[in-house]
């Protein structure tokens, strides 16, 4: 079938891990046959000449063989007067592709706020919709009124609401939003990430990594991991960090690393493509993530392809990913327990059997898994939406 992903974040030149989750998503529907077209509602634009714009994407490094279109709606002067315009630009879109042959059997979007153009298009067209939703607002408690009314109307008129967690879900089910859930979580390409078996000795040093943006937000809790390794060096010196990630923060982290006397131990690489972090993850013995909050990383779930034990926090749904035996959770912003817990992987690492942790991520998040899962969810709306045609027009009065 023809899938349309109508999505606020994908990759771009600019920023190529936006929405990277999204593309696995788009990968794992194409690994199930279908044919899939991206739509990028990107920003407001002040370039735009007209109301609008679409431009596809060429770079083959970030659509990966998946036809995207980044579309762009000019900059209104006033806060707020552009929703019109990022709504007109969707459809606009949407109606371009149809022109040119694409007429989706599905659409199927990602996050709330896109949800609102494809319920619009969906509605008009005789479409079914599904939504996917990823962002951690829901849980923060962030949400404006204005959000929660497009988050209500996006999902009281989607045929499906896809939480990539079951903790999103309740977190979206206390804002008094209904919805026909099911839990369907971010994906893997294990042809990237997976396990390879590191030969230890006792005097070999042992190697974390750690991959996460280093943003104000301090969202992936570095500056917890900064005074949780300072307590570990006065335990034990058999480590090292690797950090995989870029942000406004990573000047001051690496100021604040060096401070603390740990540069010789953390070793800060930037952004990396996805390749070289598998590879990265490969040559390591465990996976450190202290979110401070999250819903379901994609790292950690690349972590455990790559039959990482992981070290993380009890936030999101991070607790339905990391079970006994595949790691250690702790509280976020705990410095002493986020120690404790590093000391402990590091002193057993033979106690985790990687060849069965990234078994068990394989048969949970690959793209086959996923894409299967997604498939037996176009197929039922879509049976749904055939039925309720067929029921309309047995309905109808006969013609005299």
């Amino acid at each position: 079938m023809k899938v349309l992903f109508i999505t606020n974040w994908y990759p771009t030149r600019d920023f190529g891990y936006g929405g990277v989750f999204v593309r696995e998503h788009a990968k794992a529907v194409r690994s199930a046959g279908n044919e899939v077209v991206v739509l990028h509602l990107a920003r407001a634009s002040k370039e735009c000449r007209g109301l609008w714009k679409m431009e596809e994407e060429l770079d083959p490094e970030l659509s990966e063989g998946i036809p995207a279109y980044h579309v762009y709606h000019r900059a209104m002067p006033l806060r707020g007067t552009s929703y019109p315009l990022y709504l007109r630009s969707a459809i606009k879109a949407f109606r371009r592709l149809r022109a040119e042959g694409f007429v989706p059997d599905v659409i199927h979007a990602h996050v709330y706020d896109a949800g609102v153009p494809a319920v619009v298009i969906g509605k008009r067209n005789g479409i079914p919709v599904v939504i996917t939703e990823q962002f951690t607002g829901f849980p923060r408690r962030t949400l404006n009124r204005a959000a929660v009314l497009k988050a209500r109307y996006a999902y009281r008129n989607a045929d499906r609401a896809l939480p990539v967690s079951m903790h999103l879900q309740r977190s979206i089910e206390a804002y008094g939003i209904e919805a026909k859930f099911e839990i369907v979580p971010n994906v893997v390409d294990t042809t990237v990430f997976f396990t390879a078996k590191r030969k230890l000795k006792n005097a070999d040093e042992k190697r974390m990594i750690f991959v996460g943006n280093l943003e104000s937000s301090q969202h992936k809790g570095y500056p917890t991991l900064l005074e949780a390794l300072t307590l570990l060096r006065n335990r034990r010196s058999d480590w090292r960090l690797e950090v995989i990630g870029e942000g406004p923060e990573r000047p001051e982290y690496q100021r604040r690393t060096e401070a603390a006397g740990l540069s010789g131990a953390v070793a800060f690489h930037g952004a990396k493509p996805k390749r070289e972090i598998a590879e990265m993850m490969r040559g390591s013995d465990l996976f450190v993530l202290p979110s401070r909050f999250d819903n379901l990383p994609c790292v950690v779930v690349e972590a455990l392809a790559s039959g990482l034990p992981v070290v993380s926090t009890t936030v999101g749904g991070i607790p339905e990913m990391v079970y006994d035996g595949a790691g250690i959770l702790v509280p976020p912003d705990d410095p002493p327990a986020l120690a404790d817990a590093l000391d402990s992987v590091l002193s057993n690492l033979d106690s985790y059997d990687r060849v069965s942790i990234a078994a068990d991520a394989r048969g949970r998040y690959s793209l086959e898994a996923v894409g299967t899962q997604l498939q037996a969810i176009y197929e039922s709306v879509l049976s749904a939406s055939d039925k309720a045609a067929g029921v309309a027009a047995t309905s109808k009065p006969a013609e005299s």
